[in-house]
């Protein structure tokens, strides 16, 4: 095979997380009395990281006030704590997708830029029956996707060259982290964004579903 390693982003890619991650944020809007959003909408907020999705979430005059921007993180963290695991489910095809790479031997690893608890939290409960070799979210000491110093870190740790991963992602984040790391980036269809987006950020290749990842390997 071409590709020894198969790194994955989390949220839109292996697990269907939009509507916990929406609803605890509609709580923390609503304690502030701020308008709510869509499902849509929180398509486009996620995938930089939950900071991010808490300003964008904010009305636009109130972005820029870091201290509402904390407040509102913090108890987006407190909600998203009690209801993670509310809705949030593998997509379709996902499960069987894991069976056969592990079946092959291919090197499984997840890189997000969901909070690194977070993301070894639902990792490993949602997807606990599957071996990764390493789980990273975002963390304080490494810089967040689309910088590819995480992706390049789990290859440097496993001993795969970078150009021997596939990274499977959703959003243009995940596409510009696999470029600039040298890896073969596939944009997943299934996740929160448009192809038009993924193929401009980089996507070598596009699938509707997860074990069209297989015959990339």
């Amino acid at each position: 095979m071409k590709h020894q390693a198969v790194i994955f982003d989390v949220d839109g890619t292996l697990l269907d997380s939009l509507e916990d991650l929406a609803d605890s944020m509609d709580v923390v809007l609503r304690q502030n009395n701020f308008p709510v959003h869509s499902l849509d909408r929180y398509k486009y907020f996620v995938g930089n990281g939950m900071e991010n999705l808490v300003r964008r979430a904010l009305p636009e005059e109130r972005r820029g006030d870091e201290a509402l921007v904390a407040e509102c993180f913090d108890r987006m963290r407190e909600e998203y704590a009690n209801r993670w695991n509310a809705k949030t489910r593998p997509y379709e095809g996902i499960p069987e997708l894991l069976d056969a790479l592990a079946g092959l031997n291919v090197r499984m690893s997840v890189l997000s830029n969901k909070p690194h608890d977070f993301t070894r939290k639902v990792v490993g409960e949602l997807l606990g029956r599957w071996r990764f070799d390493y789980v990273f979210g975002e963390r304080m000491s490494v810089p967040r996707k689309p910088d590819p110093a995480a992706a390049l870190e789990i290859a440097g740790l496993s001993g795969i060259s970078p150009g021997r991963f596939l990274y499977l992602g959703d959003t243009a984040t995940d596409m510009r982290t696999a470029t600039a790391a040298g890896m073969f980036a596939v944009g997943a269809l299934w996740g929160f964004r448009t192809a038009d987006e993924l193929l401009s950020a980089g996507a070598m290749a596009l699938i509707r579903n997860p074990l069209e990842l297989l015959p990339l390997l």
